[in-house]
């Protein structure tokens, strides 16, 4: 059996990691960290296929974790989606100066997250298709 691809979903808010984890468990495999700093504890020893990022988190918010996340050895080929509820332009541009690709707002639409999850990892090189 072939492995699944690995998502690290990062928000400090519980009930959001178990809705992502619910939402995508069946077909990913999912890691769920509760702070900025457990995510770059995690990568700094492992690399997902990418990574879901909330962007309002207590003290150390989404874009300061991204930017500790592109410090690390590994981490500027990560691809990274931010969640947020945060509908503020500066936020989507500081994003993607840290090279993002892409970014949700929540609460998120299934289908939405599922397809800019695969958009994002095709473009990325890492999806493939089951067969």
């Amino acid at each position: 059996m072939e492995s699944r691809m690995r998502i690290l979903a990062v928000d400090d808010n519980i009930i959001n990691l178990a809705t992502i984890e619910q939402e995508l468990k069946s077909k990913y495999e999912v890691i769920t960290v509760n702070s900025g700093a457990r995510a770059v504890r995690f990568l700094s020893r492992e690399q997902p296929d990418l990574v879901l990022l909330d962007i309002q988190m207590a003290v150390m918010d989404g874009l300061e974790t991204l930017r500790k996340i592109r410090n690390l050895k590994n981490g500027s080929s990560i691809p990274v989606i931010m969640l947020t509820s945060k509908k503020d332009k500066d936020t989507v541009i500081e994003g993607s100066k840290l090279g993002i690709m892409d970014y949700v707002i929540k609460p998120f639409d299934s289908q939405d997250l599922h397809n800019r999850i695969e958009r994002a990892l095709k473009r990325a090189g890492k999806y493939h298709a089951p067969d």
